[in-house]
């Protein structure tokens, strides 16, 4: 059964090789997250899900990242819903 969550987070940038821009899944959905991990979890311990933020929907990977996850919000999500770094914004999220 998928496991359906909501959370609102700050935006934040991270500068590797690539730059990407995340939100931290809160400590309470994250343990959610780890109890469905081993049924839904691949490769390196990322977590497939569906993504609503606004308007826009997409299909993406948690990343595991110090006991919590992050959630990578793309350019195109970031531009529709015209969110900027250090943004707060609010997710419903689908995992599995």
């Amino acid at each position: 059964m998928p496991l359906n969550l909501e959370f609102s987070g700050p935006l934040w940038h991270w500068r590797g090789p690539a730059p990407f821009y995340f939100v931290t899944i809160p400590a309470e959905q994250a343990q959610q997250i780890k109890a469905a991990a081993r049924f839904v979890s691949y490769g390196w311990g990322m977590i497939p899900v569906r993504v609503k933020l606004g308007e826009t929907e997409w299909k993406t990977s948690l990343f595991p990242k110090d006991e919590q996850y992050i959630l990578p919000i793309k350019m195109v999500a970031r531009k529709a819903e015209n969110i900027e770094q250090g943004g707060v914004v609010s997710v419903q999220m689908r995992v599995g």
